[in-house]
């Protein structure tokens, strides 16, 4: 950077809009560079610092607008400056919507991302003869290709792949980079991650539709008239991620991605395209708080994961719920205890990527000693002092399903198959079943029935006959007399409650399929469903045959219970 002219020529007015932007600018660098070292978990201590940071960067980017002309012609501002402030607030936005959870952020980062591309602020960086200044551009679309795939812009997400790609092959071409593999894994990542979804619903011209599975108004069925239910509300979730080989991108499994949108409702002002002049107000906050706050963890190691539990548990509000999500490997028990305790039966892995000993160590130390990696059922013990659902996703997750609740408050454990049939498993590393339930249920339903596509039509009469199994599944928990109080205890948090529905359909899907046999395919839960009452229930079995008929696929289910005995 380098002013026009001499500086003795520049009027005095026009030196102090440089010193000023050059204030602005450094101090803006300064406190964004914090924030990497503030504390990753906890709701308080970050506030402040990231409120500081946006008045500055809201200065600076009004700031460069009103006097655009001068820093133009005396400072020599470039266009790549620019787009790199504009990134650097839709980065901003984005880490505020990871810390608050709220969705109208994220649409804020989408606006700046999508500004830069419709102004081309990053056009001129390759003819700078710079490196440096291609990959922050090369970053900028993969950060803007993350906000698109949150935001299920996918038509965008592919458009952008494209453009990435193009980008990235030029630059391996000019420069002699040392980088180029890690870009072209980037690629990879990305286009493995778009081709995850089992199912597309097309529309008359054979274009897919993307469909939302954020919650959306009035798709969660109403309490029963005289049920009683507990107040309790989910304030915070744990969404881990520590598959072996599962798609990933940006440190985000899909299983991971499917379930913050379980935990979301759907964006406000999503038809907000682009960047209004002077309209960058970020330190205003919507008045009520609509989605759970949520920690995103990928591979944690079990340190790492206990920190985040300890916070959240630490700040949890009165009445309010901590839910723990865990896609994770399982971890089995080296032979047999005398007493099958919590630490006996083993659990779910975390990341040892920070342990440096060699396999052979692992090995001989597992024949002895117990995991050390492991997440054990009983570790979660402590947490159970407060109001705890739990949900689980593994080969092992059944040693979750001997909980004691050792403390008198609510807790459930959704639990996984922990088999599936081979045509089933050969599809894992593009998400589980088991949380393709909770996220989308008739996706899901048309995954176990083979069928990859479907008509709009067809998909929407599908999800109204969907709309009324919710209502009758919660109809059968209403009048259920055997049922835990538990599940009624988290019954009255709207998200919690169209989890609770899903599950039930999960399982009574699976149950009824002429593939899933073993024991060990079906669903289980803590406290135990009375299957009779919920996952068995014959009205429930007749809408799961009606939506098979319904999609011509009937012959893939036995016709009642007694077909499968």
């Amino acid at each position: 950077m380098s002013m026009m002219g001499a500086e003795e020529d520049i009027p005095l007015g026009e030196r102090k809009t440089i010193t000023d932007f050059c204030y602005l600018l450094d101090k803006s660098k300064q406190l964004f560079n914090g924030l990497r070292d503030l504390p990753q978990h906890g709701h308080k201590q970050w506030q402040s610092y990231f409120g500081r940071t946006f008045d500055v960067y809201t200065k600076l980017w009004k700031f460069q607008q009103q006097h655009r002309q001068v820093l133009d012609t005396r400072y020599g501002l470039r266009r790549w400056q620019i787009g790199e402030v504009a990134s650097k607030i839709g980065q901003l936005y984005y880490h505020y919507y990871l810390r608050t959870s709220e969705t109208s952020y994220l649409s804020e980062a989408f606006s700046f991302y999508s500004a830069i591309r419709q102004r081309s602020y990053y056009h001129e960086v390759s003819k700078e003869g710079r490196p440096e200044l291609v990959v922050k551009k090369l970053r900028y679309y993969a950060r803007f290709i993350v906000v698109c795939l949150l935001l299920n812009k996918m038509d965008l997400v592919k458009v952008l792949v494209k453009e990435l790609t193009d980008e990235i092959e030029d630059y391996t071409q000019r420069f002699n980079t040392e980088d180029q593999l890690e870009w072209n894994l980037v690629l990879q990542e990305v286009a493995a991650f778009v081709e995850a979804d089992p199912v597309m619903v097309l529309n008359n011209d054979n274009a897919i539709v993307t469909i939302s599975s954020r919650q959306q108004d009035g798709a969660v069925p109403q309490l029963e008239p005289g049920m009683v239910v507990g107040q309790l509300a989910l304030a915070d979730a744990l969404i881990v991620g520590n598959c072996n080989n599962q798609v990933k991108f940006s440190e985000l499994t899909i299983d991971m991605f499917r379930m913050l949108q379980v935990l979301e409702r759907e964006p406000i002002n999503l038809a907000a395209q682009s960047v209004k002049p002077g309209t960058l107000e970020p330190s205003e906050k919507p008045a009520k708080r609509e989605n759970p706050h949520k920690y995103l963890l990928y591979k944690p190691t079990f340190s790492q994961l206990y920190t985040f539990l300890s916070a959240s548990f630490k700040e949890l509000p009165a009445s309010s719920v901590l839910l723990l999500y865990l896609s994770a490997t399982g971890v089995f028990p080296v032979g047999h205890a005398e007493y099958e305790g919590p630490y006996d039966l083993g659990g779910v892995m975390t990341s040892n990527s920070r342990d440096s000993v060699n396999e052979e160590t692992v090995q001989r130390r597992s024949q002895a000693q117990k995991e050390m990696h492991c997440l054990h059922p009983g570790d979660l013990y402590p947490f159970t002092r407060k109001p705890l659902f739990i949900i689980v996703d593994s080969s092992n997750s059944t040693a979750y399903k001997n909980f004691l609740n050792l403390f008198g408050q609510p807790l459930v454990c959704l639990l996984s198959p922990t088999v599936y049939p081979k045509s089933i498993q050969d599809r894992s590393q593009r998400g589980s079943l088991f949380t393709l339930f909770l996220y989308s249920p008739l996706v899901a339903f048309l995954s176990v029935c083979g069928l990859g596509s479907l008509r709009l039509g067809l998909w929407e009469k599908a999800q109204e006959l969907l709309h009324l199994v919710y209502r009758e599944v919660g109809q059968i928990i209403a009048r259920s007399r055997s049922i835990d109080q538990a599940f009624l205890q988290f019954y009255g948090d709207e998200f919690l409650r169209l989890l609770l529905i899903r599950f039930v359909f999960c399982s009574a899907v699976l149950r009824l399929h002429k593939m899933f046999r073993d024991s060990r395919s079906f669903p289980e839960s803590y406290p135990q469903l009375p299957k009779m009452d919920t996952v068995e229930n014959s009205l429930l079995q007749k809408r799961v045959l009606e939506l098979a008929a319904m999609l011509d696929v009937q012959s893939l289910f036995f016709s009642s219970t007694l077909d499968g005995c």
